[in-house]
């Protein structure tokens, strides 16, 4: 008797926990969240050909409980995050890249998106603004090498500066009464900004003006200065250029604090990312007992970010053959670890730090199913 009561107060004292547990969690608006999300890591930082952000929305008012990650949203992956009630998943790849013509049961990805909507549940995706950001997928995988120092490969531009144009146009006014006319005539022009200043040219008081514009507005402004030759003088034309972030960017240039040989360096990249197998090709008069200081890594597929790359070690998921074969002949050893095997570890980290992020507003759940579909055998 006495054992059975023991058993039911542990059994309550475990569903009280949970349930207190439980309702300490809130919902989170859905804009509320993507303008969060948005923040921990700009949308930004994703490449131009990218298909990043909502991809899926249910009909608004929507609120988010349970925020499900994956790496790939397969079927499979799917049916799981239904069973947990997920009110929006975070598919690092993007599972609707192309265009879709037609939403029918015919094929998969149709399919997500069918399901998605009957279920009343969103799907985000961040990829390659993930890759950049520092606290990211390229980040993450760098730690497994070793202590080391790491910058992007290809670093991104700042997003928002300069606020406006690609180009700067600056000339003086040769007479003042023709100033408001010029001015007037410029901001006609679409994607112009117009500001004027005071400036002393060979001890003469003149009046300048500064055009910031697009590549497109450009051209109608030189066309109006060539027509107008009386009005100005003096014309600079500045391309403005965004300034790099240093810690934000495509791929890392890992230079490790102590040289150790391949061979450690491959037992600690399995370590690392929980493979029994990779796959090795040595540099032209490598060895397994050659040093590797510098590490040039890129999750998921790297050719095209490594390629030109000075480094001891490319390290990423997969690269085409002969990608390898130009590596190898300029003595890089190539390590591949399969596409998302160099993605998915990522997942657990950023669990933990949108937990922080969004100060424990939301469930976070990872998915168990999710995999990559290649298999050593």
């Amino acid at each position: 008797m006495l054992s059975s009561r023991v058993r039911l107060v542990t059994t309550t004292a475990r569903l009280v926990h949970s349930l207190i547990y439980s309702s300490s969690r809130s919902f989170m608006d859905l804009k509320a969240l993507l303008s969060s999300l948005n923040d921990f890591a700009s949308l930004s930082f994703a490449e131009s050909w990218d298909n990043v952000g909502l991809l899926v929305e249910p009909s608004p008012p929507h609120t988010v409980n349970t925020l499900f990650l994956t790496n790939d949203l397969t079927e499979e992956v799917m049916e799981e995050a239904l069973q947990k009630k997920a009110d929006l998943i975070l598919s690092y790849h993007p599972p609707i890249f192309r265009p879709m013509k037609r939403i029918t049961w015919k094929t998969w990805k149709e399919r997500l998106v069918i399901r998605a909507l009957e279920n009343r549940v969103g799907i985000y995706s961040p990829h390659t603004a993930y890759d950049a950001a520092p606290q990211g997928v390229n980040n993450w995988l760098a730690k497994g090498l070793g202590v080391c120092t790491s910058r992007p490969i290809h670093p991104s531009k700042a997003p928002d500066y300069p606020t406006e144009g690609t180009h700067r146009v600056e000339f003086s006014v040769t007479h003042t009464q023709d100033l408001d006319k010029v001015i007037s005539a410029l901001k006609e022009i679409a994607g112009v900004s117009v500001t004027s200043f005071s400036a002393r040219t060979d001890d003469e008081e003149q009046t300048r003006l500064s055009l910031n514009c697009t590549q497109q507005a450009l051209m109608q402004v030189v066309a109006f200065l060539s027509q107008n030759r009386q009005f100005y003088q003096k014309t600079e034309i500045l391309s403005l250029e965004k300034p790099l972030l240093l810690y934000t960017g495509m791929g890392r240039l890992c230079t490790l604090d102590e040289s150790v040989s391949l061979e450690t360096m491959i037992e600690r990249i399995k370590s690392h990312l929980k493979l029994s197998h990779v796959r090795l090709a040595l540099g032209i008069g490598k060895t397994l007992e050659s040093p590797v200081k510098v590490v040039a890594l890129c999750a998921g597929s790297g050719s095209s970010v490594l390629q030109g790359t000075d480094a001891d070690l490319y390290l990423t998921g997969e690269m085409s053959h002969h990608d390898v074969l130009d590596a190898a002949s300029q003595g890089i050893s190539v390590i591949l670890c399969e596409h998302s095997n160099t993605e998915r570890g990522f997942l657990s980290d950023l669990r933990d730090m949108l937990d922080a992020h969004l100060e424990n507003k939301i469930n976070i759940i990872l998915s168990e199913t999710d995999r990559d579909p290649l298999h050593v055998i």
